[in-house]
Order: structure tokens, then C-alpha cells, then sequence
């Protein structure tokens, strides 16, 4: 007997694919006008490739920016790799789509957040839409840099 239609899961892999494109087409391309993203990670995903100091410094969450330094974006089916400028330091991250968290492009009030749920007998993993607010003039610039999404938080 079917259990039904799995449309949180259905979502979820949707909106992977969906940050998937958009980060192909910035691998190919380069990144469009004022577009930049925040990207939001759960580092204690066992497939996130990173430097042991920044697990150390980030032991459950981190946030980058991809905006005006970054090198060697490659998309996978599975998730993304980038070489990232930490302190003058360029660091490889890989990051699998489903470590991430919050994905958001504030030059144009577009997000996704990616709830967690623990696996009940019926749950999966599903995304919902959040419109986060227009981020301050204090917007980082230039290099990676770690911020926090609260405001952009419903």
C-alpha cells in the first residue's frame, strides 16, 4: 500500500536543484549585477569538507558570503565546492545541498530556509519560502565573511 505523496521531500529536493542551477550558472557566468548570497551550513553534516580551525571555530553552523572573492565554484548533483578568502587565507569548502540551512539573495528579497525535522514515521525534510527583510546599509564587502541571518529570520 502507498504511504502517500511526499510533497515535503518532493520540496525539499526541488529547491536543492533550484540553488544547484543558480550556482551553476554563477560558476559559469559570474555573478549577475548586485546578486550575492548568503549561504548558511550545517558544519556537523559528515560530507561538509572544511579546515579543521574553521570546524573548530564554527562547531555547528556557519554562514558565508559569495560576493565579491571567491574561486573555484564547482557544482556536484550532491552539493558545491568553493575556495573562500578567510583573513587573506584562501580555504576550500564543500558543501553538500543537504547540509544547508538558509540560502539568500538580498539583492532581490529572495530566501530559502531548510527546516529539520526529526524522522518521525511520516516526516521528511521539507523547504519553505521565507522573504527576508532588505538587509542594512551595513551590508559585508569585499573577502568571506561569517554574519549572522537573524534578521532576515522570520
Amino acid at each position: 500500500m502507498a504511504r502517500g505523496i511526499d510533497y515535503g521531500g518532493m520540496m525539499h529536493r526541488a529547491m536543492q536543484r533550484l540553488i544547484a542551477d543558480v550556482l551553476d550558472s554563477v560558476a559559469r557566468e559570474g555573478l549577475p549585477g548586485e546578486h550575492h548570497f548568503f549561504i548558511t551550513f550545517d558544519t556537523r553534516d559528515s560530507d561538509v569538507q572544511m579546515a579543521d580551525w574553521l570546524r573548530e571555530r564554527y562547531p555547528e553552523e556557519m554562514t558565508i558570503v559569495l560576493q565579491h572573492w571567491f574561486d573555484n565554484l564547482s557544482v556536484t548533483p550532491d552539493g558545491f565546492s568553493v575556495t573562500l578568502n578567510f583573513g587573506n587565507s584562501p580555504e576550500p569548502l564543500y558543501i553538500p545541498f543537504d547540509a544547508l540551512r538558509t540560502f539568500v539573495d538580498p539583492s532581490v528579497e529572495f530566501g530559502l530556509r531548510f527546516e529539520n525535522h526529526e524522522e518521525d514515521e511520516d516526516e521528511e525534510e521539507e523547504a519553505e519560502e521565507a522573504t527576508p527583510e532588505k538587509p542594512d546599509d551595513d551590508t559585508p564587502k569585499g573577502g568571506a565573511e561569517v554574519v549572522s541571518l537573524d534578521k532576515w529570520r522570520k
